[in-house]
């Protein structure tokens, strides 16, 4: 029971041996024609709208001053698992947020980046980070080990809560889904119906929150370093 339940995240759509299911990650492309039109449509304005709430927002975390290319690629990042945690809600389409090769592909190379950034132009700042103010001289041992391991481990966090999110809302959809045919009567599915629903636009949410966590705390481990 449980190998074919998860087996919902396996690629499973193949051609020469090559996996070809994560060639949805990149579906989100389909909607760029839309940023072209002469007449933008209600899409076009609310994205743009929902672009610029998070330039300024993202802005503000890195603490930027007339700079507005730095946030572009958090912007890009938000976007680009948003719009995967989305398709992934949808028939037959493959879930690449699902499974920790993509969004550790995501989160470690940004993390190593800020890591090299920060440790070779402001060392002395990356050291003082290590030791909180204020903290007791017989506790510094200990505070510097701590923040180490919790500098190490931020890579991890951000891809399996990502991950962990996206599974735990498949895997509740998945079950209410096998539940259905074995329903006695009409009320009972109904009701399962009705519980999909709600989850379905509970997911939409995560989709979108999921998201926009992974590209604040981006954010906020880049402002750190600078």
């Amino acid at each position: 029971m449980m190998t074919n339940l998860f087996s919902v995240f396996d690629p499973s759509t193949t051609i020469l041996n090559l996996s070809l299911n994560w060639l949805s990650t990149f579906l989100g492309l389909i909607l760029i024609p839309f940023s072209y039109w002469l007449l933008p449509n209600r899409f076009q304005v609310m994205w743009n709208n929902i672009l610029l709430t998070l330039h300024k927002e993202f802005k503000t975390l890195l603490g930027l001053s007339g700079h507005n290319g730095s946030t572009l690629m958090f912007i890009s990042l938000f976007t680009l698992i948003m719009f995967n945690n989305f398709l992934g809600l949808f028939p037959y389409i493959f879930t690449s947020t699902s499974h920790l090769t993509l969004t550790l592909a995501l989160a470690f190379p940004l993390w190593l980046s800020f890591m090299l950034y920060g440790w070779i132009n402001h060392t002395q700042h990356m050291f003082a980070h290590l030791v909180p103010q204020g903290t007791p001289a017989v506790l510094m041992p200990f505070m510097v080990c701590i923040e180490t391991i919790s500098n190490v481990i931020r890579p991890g966090t951000l891809a399996v809560r990502l991950t962990a999110n996206m599974i735990a809302g498949h895997l509740l959809m998945t079950l209410l889904g096998n539940t259905g045919p074995m329903a006695s009567n009409y009320l009972i599915l109904s009701l399962i119906l009705i519980t999909q629903i709600a989850l379905l636009v509970l997911e939409s949410a995560v989709a979108i929150i999921q998201s926009y966590v992974f590209a604040v705390l981006s954010t906020l481990y880049s402002s750190e370093v600078n």
